[in-house]
């Protein structure tokens, strides 16, 4: 797949069919769009392309949304795009100036003048332009006035739930990773690095590494405790991972991520981790001792070895 991170980097063609959204998450609805631009293109023999944005859009927009967090990094949406079978993935800057563009200039500048279209498609409720002003029916009048095709994307459902970003930001702060990961169709993902901590998770017999996260803008689950997929490389573990204050041993109130890695004794400080979380286990709580802290140590533990018999028959 090739990245354009500007209208001017991608050559004009005809040909193209187009899709075009913030797509935060890639999630199972934004799947079958993309899944339906790439099918729709190679049935013309030509070239597919997802139009996103960076920054998204609320950000610029909503003061209140400014330091709203994601599931996705512009990187992560570049890699689920390619996964997908996507031709090209095209990057607009989003700033107030560009949101002053009408709905009608956006596409004729941008896509139809720019890109080129064959075909679009859109999801059921795609808007776009100055305050939101295009819609659907816009778009059919624009698509016959230049002649190209306008394909509309039913809403989709999961488990008769209709599926968007919103409710999935909500299911992961409040701890559903499980229920995330069905409407994103695969775990939700937090990359970082080792770096040094107090060393206390080795004192106790579950050594841990301290992770400080590759970005700040991605959501991070509720705190509690989580059964995780670690991938090293190209080597993947199991283990529990702990997003939370550690409330037995500090009262500063810092956030922090650590995972225990299963069976598992590397020196890895300095490494990426990419953790994949597949179950939350229990709350994070505070412990009236030491001894009761190892003791309930012990039995996530328990618990994780069971899930992790159980996740290995599944791959």
């Amino acid at each position: 797949m090739k990245l354009a991170r500007y209208i001017e980097d991608i050559p004009f063609d005809k040909n193209s069919v187009v899709t075009v959204g913030t797509f935060d998450g890639v999630h199972l609805a934004h799947q079958k769009i993309i899944g339906k631009t790439v099918e729709l293109a190679k049935k013309r023999n030509g070239r597919s392309v997802v139009v996103t944005f960076e920054p998204h859009p609320r950000e610029v927009l909503d003061t209140a949304s400014m330091d709203m967090k994601l599931l996705t990094t512009l990187q992560e949406r570049q890699e689920l795009c390619e996964q997908l079978g996507t031709d090209w993935l095209v990057v607009i800057e989003f700033n107030k100036a560009f949101s002053q563009e009408s709905s009608r200039d956006f596409y004729v500048k941008y896509l139809i003048g720019g890109i080129g279209i064959s075909a679009i498609v859109e999801g059921y409720d795609h808007h776009w332009g100055r305050n939101r002003e295009g819609n659907i029916e816009a778009l059919v009048q624009l698509g016959k006035e230049y002649k190209f095709d306008v394909v509309h994307i039913e809403q989709f459902r999961h488990n008769g739930i209709p599926v968007n970003s919103s409710m999935i930001r909500n299911e992961l702060l409040n701890g559903s990773v499980e229920v995330g990961a069905g409407f994103l169709g695969r775990p939700y993902t937090l990359f970082g690095k080792v770096v040094p901590g107090d060393r206390r998770g080795r004192s106790l017999g579950y050594p841990t590494a301290n992770v400080e996260l590759a970005s700040h803008k991605k959501i991070v689950p509720k705190n509690g405790i989580y059964f995780v997929q670690v991938r090293i490389s190209e080597s993947r573990y199991f283990g529990m991972a702990s997003i939370g204050v550690r409330p037995t041993f500090h009262s500063d109130g810092k956030r922090i991520l650590e995972v225990n890695i299963l069976d598992f004794n590397q020196n890895i400080y300095g490494s990426d981790l990419r953790i994949d979380f597949l179950q939350r286990l229990r709350d994070e709580w505070k412990f009236d001792s030491v001894d009761k802290l190892v003791q309930q140590m012990h039995h996530d533990e328990e618990l994780s070895r069971e899930l992790q018999y159980k996740y290995q028959s599944l791959a």
